[in-house]
């Protein structure tokens, strides 16, 4: 399988391209920085240095060409203003899926997060605003991408991220409640979409005692 991962620096991102590698899989992680390249030529990943704020269409359709899915999980970070989560979270995301048309690849996994469908109606009471653009950022994300025929989406809302190690058991339904979940089970479940083959899914995802593998394959 070839997996084409934006963000592909990211913490979940690069649990992500160590399991797919590791098994024998090729990925390409498109990255903004070029000084990030070795490390994921540490972990078997190709890199591709593109900035996703400010590439064509046709540029990231020249890296997905041939993939087998794309995964999207770049984010502007925590520390950036609310431009950003804009031009990231939900400008890129659109980049991505308007790439992954072009070049023909359908499997399209989009992490999101728990709580966005509190920003449908604005700024929730006592939320910090920034925060409150990141999910506002993430929920348009969502909507522009789901509706699209030529693209089978799955979207993953994890809840609060930890380090702790990955139990291997999450809980991955429509409206849990908020909790948290290791990075490491955050990988393993995006993972184990890819196997699957799934399309059309929006779930949170947060720990929990089903096994990854027993929680993807009970979705309908």
């Amino acid at each position: 399988m070839r997996v084409v991962i934006a963000g592909a620096h990211g913490q979940i991102a690069r649990r992500l391209g160590r399991l797919l590698t590791g098994r024998g899989d090729t990925v390409v992680g498109i990255v903004r920085n070029r000084d990030h390249t070795a490390d994921l030529e540490a972990d078997g990943v190709t890199p591709a240095v593109l900035d996703l704020e400010s590439a064509s269409v046709d540029d990231v359709a020249e890296v997905v060409r041939g993939a087998d899915a794309v995964v999207f999980a770049a984010g502007a970070g925590p520390d950036s203003g609310e431009a950003r989560k804009h031009t990231v979270d939900h400008g890129a995301a659109v980049l991505l899926a308007d790439a992954a048309e072009r070049a023909g690849v359908r499997p399209y996994v989009l992490v999101s997060s728990m709580g966005v469908e509190q920003a449908r109606q604005g700024t929730p009471q006592g939320m910090d605003p920034v925060f409150a653009v990141y999910l506002q950022a993430k929920l348009r994300a969502e909507d522009a991408v789901l509706p699209r025929t030529a693209l089978d989406v799955v979207v993953v809302r994890p809840g609060r991220l930890t380090d702790d190690p990955g139990t291997g058991r999450v809980r991955l339904e429509h409206g849990v409640e908020y909790g948290e979940v290791p990075r490491d089970d955050v990988a393993a479940v995006l993972l184990a979409f890819l196997d699957a083959g799934t399309g059309d899914v929006v779930v949170e995802l947060v720990g929990g005692d089903t096994p990854v593998a027993d929680a993807v394959a009970a979705l309908p």
